[in-house]
Order: structure tokens, then C-alpha cells, then sequence
């Protein structure tokens, strides 16, 4: 009997022990995931592996579309840091339609991966063309980087069919030649508008500014007839003077993909095309004079027309590919290209389909005061001019 009172007593004390509730007993613990990454570092360079790409994106996105995102340095070299696993890796410049490339990375927990020069080098998909001038050979710096270009003519820009086969045209210095071609010029005017703003690009140097403005070979006041811009977003007029010009990089962008901020420019041709008046609003400086502030280099994406007809351009209707603008932390807004089937899922996440500034659907103009001569690169502005073919 005493026995029984005994085990009573240890089974009554075990019972109190255990009123206490469980969360009295055992705090809650809230486990937090942490993601495991690596890094991958590389080196972009151009097609053909002889010159470095500075300013190029490098992106991947975990399996929620989360992306991941670095710009390789004036050198071409970057390091990107990215979850760990099978990932794909994209190399791009401008907004990714023109010029892109596609890897698939192994990602290693706290490890660098290197990435091989044959896995970074930056290819084209873009379809090429230029006019050839007088004063230009644009050509001759698209090849040095491993790149093609198709030969065109005036003629074939006055071919709606022929010019829209291309996605960005070069227009060379002296291309003009504005007597021989003088019926032609209201057709191309009304092409390049159409193609502008279905999306096609465009980079004219000099008095080569007159496919933009009308005039004849190039152009001396602000009121002249012809050309697919109109005058009061840009005026110019050959009253350049030959000299040494010392000029500054007005573009954060731009800058970091040169890895400087200031240049001479040697305009050794005497009446080159001085920018007199131009819409701020409408065109982006990207170089200008360091004493004057005068613009010398100007791009926009903002060319708008009505009656413009839909046409498709370049690689257009065959791409799988669609440009998107994504916001990254610190509010910084990029516009990349990425397989369609990634767009629902990015735009879910607050991307946006299109470029994240512009007029929808219009392509860029480049114009420069200054260009390489057709006897060769003018210094170091060669290196701009290589920037402006791959941002087109």
C-alpha cells in the first residue's frame, strides 16, 4: 500500500511539471533561409576577342526572377554575384537587342568561378549597314571588333523594303552627295523616319547631320526644308574651325564604360558642323566642349511622327528576345532583353516590357560634330565611336 501511494505522488508531480504550455517551455525560434551564393568573374571583350567592352551588363536571376546584376569596368573585367547552381549568364550592351550573349555558368557556394574569354565575348545579333562617305569609315571600326556591316547605298535607303531589313545604319561623313541623289532625299527622309521609329537606329557624323535636318551636303541654318527631324529639336551649321578641342564626358555611363572623363578631339577639317541650338528634353549630351559647354555628341530614343505606318525592323519578327526595364536597388533603372518566357514572371515582380525611357517603339540617333577619318581614328575618340556601335 505504501508503494502505491508513492508512485501516486511521483505521477501527481510529473503531471504539475507539465501544466506549463509548450511556448512557456520552448521559445519560438523563427528561421530565416539564407541564400547561398558565389561569384563569377570574366572579362568582355568584343567578337572577335581584340578589344574590351567596358560597360556591358552581366545578369542572371534565381528561380523566382530575382536578378542578379553587375556592368563589367572600362577594362571589360566584372565580377557577378549570383545564387548557387546552374545558371544562365547574360552579356549585353545598349538595351540587349543589338548585341547579346548567352551562357550557362555552374555557380559555387563562396567559391569565383572564372569565366573563360570564349564564354564572355560579346556577339551580334544585330543586322549592320552603312553608307560609305568621304570623310567616315565607321566600317573600318566595326570590323576591328569582329563585327559584320553590309555596304549600302542612298538609293537603298529610299527602299523602304531594303532599309528595313537592317537594325541599325552607320551614315559616314560625305555620304550624302545630295546633287547626285537630290530626287531621292524626300523618300529617304520619309524612311528614316519609319525606320526610327519602328525601332531601327541610327548614327550619322559631321554633315551627315542633314539626313536628320534636311539640307544639301551638310547644312547652314536653322530653317532648311527637308530631313525627318524637325529643326526645333536641332539646329547646326558648318562654322566649325580646325583646331585641338578639349572636351568633356557628360554621361555617367559613358564614362565608366571609357574609364575617362576628358578627351581632345582634333577637328583638323575645317567648317565642321557646330551644334547651334537643340531640345534638352529631347536629346541626352553625351560630350561637349569643356570650355563652352557646347554640345558635340547628342543621342535620343525620343522620335515620335504621326501617320507613321507599322513596319517591322532587323531581326525584329524572328527574335525570342524582349527589352524590359527593371529597377535595381538604390532605384537605378536598366532596360535588358530576355527570353519572352521570362516577362510574365519579371513584369509580376515590377518590370516593365519596353525601355525604361523613350518614345515606345523608337530607335536611337547618334549624332557627333566629330568622327574617325577615313585616314584614320581621331585619337582616343575612337573609343566613343566603338561605344556608340555597341549602345545602338
Amino acid at each position: 500500500m505504501k508503494k502505491l501511494n508513492f508512485l501516486f505522488i511521483i505521477l501527481l508531480l510529473l503531471s504539475l511539471g507539465s501544466c506549463r504550455s509548450e511556448t512557456e517551455t520552448q521559445p519560438e525560434i523563427t528561421a530565416q533561409t539564407v541564400v547561398k551564393t558565389g561569384k563569377l568573374s570574366g572579362k568582355v571583350m568584343s567578337q572577335n576577342g581584340s578589344k574590351p567592352i567596358g560597360g556591358a551588363s552581366v545578369f542572371t536571376f534565381d528561380e523566382k526572377y530575382k536578378i542578379y546584376h553587375t556592368l563589367s569596368d572600362s577594362d571589360g573585367n566584372f565580377i557577378l554575384e549570383a545564387p548557387v547552381g546552374e545558371k544562365t549568364v547574360y552579356i549585353q550592351t545598349g538595351n540587349g537587342s543589338n548585341f547579346r550573349t548567352e551562357i550557362s555558368a555552374t555557380v559555387k557556394d563562396n567559391e569565383t568561378v572564372n569565366l573563360t574569354a570564349s564564354q564572355t565575348k560579346l556577339n551580334q545579333v544585330a543586322k549592320i549597314a552603312y553608307v560609305k562617305g568621304s570623310y567616315d569609315k565607321i566600317e573600318d571600326i566595326i570590323l576591328s571588333l569582329g563585327y559584320t556591316a553590309t555596304q549600302i547605298t542612298n538609293a537603298d535607303l529610299a527602299n523602304i523594303n531594303t532599309l528595313a531589313q537592317y537594325d541599325i545604319v552607320f551614315l559616314n561623313c560625305g555620304s550624302r552627295n545630295y546633287s547626285a541623289n537630290q530626287a531621292l532625299y524626300p523618300v529617304i527622309d520619309t524612311n528614316l523616319a519609319i525606320f526610327v521609329a519602328n525601332g531601327g537606329s541610327i548614327y550619322a557624323s559631321d554633315w551627315d547631320v542633314a539626313y536628320l535636318v534636311g539640307g544639301n551636303d551638310n547644312t547652314n541654318n536653322c530653317g532648311l526644308s527637308g530631313g525627318f527631324v524637325p529643326d526645333a529639336k536641332l539646329c547646326s551649321k558648318n562654322t566649325g574651325s580646325s583646331g585641338l578641342l578639349a572636351a568633356t564626358v557628360n554621361n555617367v555611363g559613358l564614362t565608366a564604360a571609357l574609364g575617362f572623363n576628358s578627351l581632345n578631339i582634333d577637328y583638323d577639317l575645317g567648317s565642321w558642323q557646330k551644334i547651334i541650338n537643340y531640345d534638352p528634353t529631347y536629346w541626352e549630351v553625351l560630350v561637349k566642349d569643356s570650355s563652352t559647354n557646347d554640345a558635340l555628341m547628342l543621342r535620343t530614343n525620343q522620335f515620335t511622327a504621326t501617320g507613321i505606318p507599322s513596319t517591322p525592323i532587323g531581326n525584329a519578327p524572328n527574335t525570342t528576345f524582349t527589352t524590359v526595364c527593371i529597377t535595381l536597388p538604390g532605384n537605378i533603372q536598366i532596360s535588358i532583353s530576355v527570353p519572352q518566357a521570362a516577362v510574365p514572371f519579371l513584369v509580376a515582380l515590377g518590370a516593365t516590357v519596353g525601355p525604361c525611357s523613350g518614345a515606345t517603339g523608337s530607335g536611337y540617333i547618334y549624332y557627333t560634330t566629330f568622327h574617325n577619318h577615313a585616314s584614320g581614328n581621331i585619337g582616343n575618340a575612337g573609343v566613343i565611336l566603338q561605344y556608340v556601335i555597341l549602345n545602338l
